[in-house]
């Protein structure tokens, strides 16, 4: 190894990487992206559980064990006004659980009888369902031992049983199998990766390649180039969507509550608008290598930690929250998971499916405006 030959390897390259400031700039700024994403989306931490109560007691009693619940700190009250109320609560995501209080309450308390409460928890999200069923238990517990004290205080006797049952139902996914929740969710991670990744190698293909410029020579206009590139690939996506919905409804066995035709008309949306993204990428770029590290840190990484795949959105912080609105994976993992698991019809995920319509015009009219059937 002589090293005169290596230090004009070596300068060669560095100047290969001066040339290209974009790639370089992905480079040094990758790793804090991936420090601050994960430190601040990797918690398991669940708090300002948003539960609906119906007070059917509307008595002192009852009101100051909605207090206890608002007093929590993993809990964020809402009042609910009938039982059709905390079903379109839980249904909408509105509220991950509801609590029942019956009209009862405030006789049994004051007869020293037990009340039996209904928690219903939305299942969908095991982890998160399970922790929710736990910390009910722990405030209806807390609360039910300290009327017990006041009771017993002025008599100068020991504390009685509690007499608050909580008596808990899961919706959804009643035995909170992870598998039913994680399943819906990866198919828009590998169907959002997919899509992107193929098409953003497309038209920076044909610039590297020279092929641009005979494209360039046709009368084929911009238009009609992008969606032409497109075709193709939403074809491929809607068969790799296919594949997946028949692996996971009878290899995994996930069940499908929902509608099927839903189910692929919001994928192709979902489609149209990652597609759309990454021909956007792709006619930005003009270099493959920067065209998939673009790719791969606005699809792998957000449908990962900012869709609610695996970490629960409400419990980010705020601007993340409000970060992960800009990716269309966040959408679509909520219409899976409602169609698969809640069986919502196309009034639950009107908005979802409309936000994901949106995407794909925007990206595609982007990725139009762009475009110059021209040689710059």
């Amino acid at each position: 190894m002589r090293p005169r030959r290596l230090a004009a390897v070596m300068r060669k390259e560095f100047l290969h990487v001066r040339r290209d400031p974009r790639s370089l700039l992905l480079a040094l700024f990758i790793p804090f992206l991936l420090l601050g994403l994960f430190g601040w989306t990797l918690s398991l931490d669940v708090d300002d559980v948003a539960i609906a109560v119906w007070d059917q007691s509307g008595t002192a009693e009852s009101r100051r064990l909605v207090a206890a619940f608002a007093g929590s700190p993993y809990f964020r009250v809402a009042p609910g006004g009938s039982y059709a109320e905390l079903e379109r609560a839980l249904a909408s995501g509105k509220a991950r659980a509801a609590l029942v209080v019956p009209p009862e309450l405030g006789r049994n308390a004051a007869r020293g009888r037990p009340t039996a409460l209904q928690l219903v928890v939305d299942g969908s999200d095991p982890t998160v369902g399970a922790l929710v069923q736990g910390y009910a238990d722990a405030v209806v517990a807390s609360h039910a031992a300290d009327l017990a004290r006041a009771a017993a205080a002025p008599l100068g006797a020991s504390p009685q049983a509690a007499a608050l049952e909580l008596r808990p139902r899961i919706w959804y996914n009643p035995d909170l199998v992870t598998r039913n929740a994680i399943v819906p969710g990866l198919v828009a991670t590998i169907l959002a990766i997919i899509a992107a990744l193929m098409t953003s190698l497309t038209i920076a293909r044909e610039w590297e390649t020279g092929t641009m410029e005979t494209l360039i020579a046709t009368p084929v206009t911009g238009p009609e180039l992008i969606v032409g590139k497109l075709a193709p690939y939403f074809l491929i996506g809607l068969a790799d969507a296919a594949l997946a919905l028949a692996v996971s409804r009878f290899v995994f066995e996930v069940p499908l509550r929902g509608s099927v035709w839903l189910w692929f008309a919001a994928t192709s949306v979902f489609l149209g608008a990652t597609l759309g993204f990454g021909i956007l990428i792709s006619t930005v770029a003009r270099s493959q290598l920067l065209a998939s590290q673009v790719a791969f840190l606005t699809t792998l990484l957000p449908s990962f930690l900012l869709s609610g795949l695996v970490f629960a959105i409400a419990d980010m912080p705020r601007p993340i929250q409000a970060l992960s609105g800009l990716f269309p994976a966040r959408y679509f993992v909520d219409v899976l998971r409602g169609i698969h698991l809640k069986g919502l019809d196309l009034a639950g995920v009107a908005w979802q499916i409309a936000a994901l319509g949106a995407f794909a015009l925007v990206a595609l009219a982007l990725a139009t405006r762009v475009f110059r059937k021209k040689l710059a």
